[in-house]
């Protein structure tokens, strides 16, 4: 394994992605459209569907019932009140109502929960029992800074899948691989160079649009930047894997866009990037924790919203760590030349 002949591919392969104007270019933007969209848009329009932590759902109270029975809202049974909380701070769930003691809980920046607020008083509206209102403790968290690391995770996957995948396919399409092959490069030594050459573009691409709209919208951020640092890092590598694994044998654009796809739409939109799995179909949330993109989403919300450690996010860690060394050993034992 020669480090002379990675670092030249290495510099081949930046060359090339520099050269490219309109993906450097359109890298950046999305993100920073995507976060500002959310940012002056979605915060102010009330989301199609409410979510309810519910105790006491079996009270015969009229008024709970009629509260029970409303369209449109999703009710989730809880077994403590206290526990839950934290999930009305972070937006995963919109109000929590204790139907034994007429008491329920809201964050007051959450659209949702002012909505759903309302559909509670109007169903106690004639009732001879009195509502107790409570807003939620600490440090309210806006829906901005809970899609922010979503936002910043899903840009990371579209650059490591389309950025690895599609490339390693159009360069065996195009003759490329079949040039190498006849150089002393082994194929270790080509992956390795592709994944350093993506990963560090990643993370300096993604370091810089963060930075940017950090000063411009002022995120919320608890934790500490080199936890988050390893995390996108880890994330990065991860999923640069995944894109190895399609690109590993196949030759046809059009297939390697299909495989591609069908990886990453299922994880834009069911590893908890736009919303909340709380209340979702168990199969789905269990189904959720297979993909690397929930798991680099809440670490960096973990870190971000709470402050939390690696000690805290080593789960996620150890999921990320394991998944990469397994797509990238199957990556190279399945990748060929032509």
């Amino acid at each position: 394994m020669s480090w002379k002949r990675i670092y030249a591919l290495f510099v081949a392969r930046n060359t090339e992605f520099f050269r490219d104007r309109t993906a450097l270019a359109w890298s950046i933007l999305l993100p920073v459209l995507i976060i500002i969209v959310f940012a002056y848009a979605f915060t102010e329009d009330n989301p199609e569907k409410f979510k309810v932590g519910l105790t006491g759902s079996n009270n015969p109270v009229v008024a709970v019932q009629n509260f029970r029975s409303t369209r449109f809202i999703k009710f989730i049974e809880l077994n403590s009140i206290d526990k839950n909380l934290e999930k009305v701070e972070r937006h995963q769930i919109d109000l929590v109502f204790d139907a034994d003691n007429f008491r329920y809980w809201i964050n007051k920046t959450s659209p949702n929960g002012y909505i759903v607020e309302k559909l509670l008083i109007a169903a106690f509206n004639n009732a001879p029992q009195q509502l107790q209102r409570s807003v939620v403790s600490g440090d309210e968290v806006r829906y901005l800074d809970w899609v922010v690391p979503g936002v910043i995770a899903m840009n990371i996957m579209w650059g490591a899948l389309f950025g690895i995948g599609y490339v390693i396919v159009r360069y065996r399409k195009f003759g490329v691989l079949k040039r190498l092959h006849a150089t002393p490069v082994t194929p270790l030594e080509f992956l390795s160079a592709q994944i350093l050459s993506r990963l560090w573009l990643l993370v300096a691409v993604n370091a810089l649009i963060y930075i940017g709209m950090d000063l411009l919208l002022n995120f919320r951020m608890h934790g500490s930047y080199f936890n988050l640092f390893v995390v996108f890092t880890l994330g990065s590598v991860c999923l640069i894997c995944c894109g190895l694994v399609v690109a590993a044998r196949i030759s046809s654009e059009e297939v390697a866009n299909g495989l591609l796809n069908l990886f990453s739409w299922p994880m834009m939109f069911l590893s908890g990037v736009w919303f909340s799995l709380e209340g979702a179909h168990p199969w789905m949330q269990k189904f959720a924790l297979i993909l690397p993109l929930t798991h680099v989403t809440e670490a960096a919300r973990e870190i971000m919203i709470d402050g939390a450690g690696l000690v805290q996010i080593a789960d996620h860690l150890l999921v990320l760590s394991l998944t990469s060394m397994i797509l990238l050993v199957f990556g190279a034992w399945i990748f060929r030349w032509e």
